[in-house]
């Protein structure tokens, strides 16, 4: 699983949360890094963020799709940005869930079941 988050605290938690539940994790706090730790760690489950520093979250999740390692991995947006209008765009991006933050472990949980 891949959290992308430009906020370390975030990125923190709810990667040890993952971690503590048998989640392999790894982090990136850019698209950028994402794509790089995506080639080789080829994640079953991406968790980003829609308001990153160097692309936004559904340009990311349209690269991951693109992406041979990532084309199938489930998308999940935990982002700040939560109006119909944001989903909708997730939904196009190719993004499979959008939450809100700060999102329910429970139902993060149960998304990626």
């Amino acid at each position: 699983m891949l959290i992308v988050d430009d906020m370390p605290d975030i990125v923190y938690s709810l990667s040890l949360a993952l971690q503590l539940r048998g989640h392999e994790v790894r982090q990136a706090d850019c698209g950028e890094q994402a794509l790089a730790i995506a080639d080789d760690f080829e994640p079953e489950v991406v968790i980003l963020d829609i308001g990153l520093p160097d692309m936004d979250g559904y340009t990311l999740a349209r690269k991951l799709r693109e992406h041979p390692a990532t084309s199938e991995a489930l998308l999940i947006a935990v982002s700040g940005y939560g109006q119909d209008d944001d989903r909708d765009r997730s939904r196009a991006a190719g993004i499979d869930h959008h939450l809100a933050k700060p999102a329910d472990l429970k139902e993060l949980e149960a998304l990626i079941g």
